[in-house]
């Protein structure tokens, strides 16, 4: 009798791998992501963000090339295996500027 408890639960434990073997494999197969309206509600919401990600180019699957935004300002950099490069700095431009200053900013 003993033996077959042990038999029910190694069973069990199985089934719930698998499962999670399955699930796990789904989700890589189709690259299922949270939809970002639950991700939002997650942080604190009274937070302003200073960095910012504006745009991500991959040159080859080890390399890619990011531009970041912090505090009004934009900067280039190449992420590679080598380490991390940055090309270039400049400020925002006025349009991004405006598209980004909070509501408060504005009013003043």
């Amino acid at each position: 009798m003993e033996i077959l408890a042990v038999l029910r639960t190694l069973g069990a434990l199985a089934v719930v791998l698998g499962l999670l073997v399955g699930a796990l494999w789904v989700v890589r197969r189709y690259d299922l992501r949270m939809p970002q309206k639950w991700l939002a509600n997650l942080g604190d919401k009274d937070t302003t963000r200073r960095l910012e990600l504006v745009e991500r180019l991959s040159l080859d699957p080890r390399r890619q090339v990011v531009m970041i935004r912090r505090d009004y300002k934009e900067i280039s950099l190449l992420i590679a295996p080598e380490g991390v490069i940055m090309l270039d700095s400049a400020p925002c431009s006025g349009a991004a500027r405006l598209m980004d200053a909070p509501a408060k900013d504005m009013a003043e």
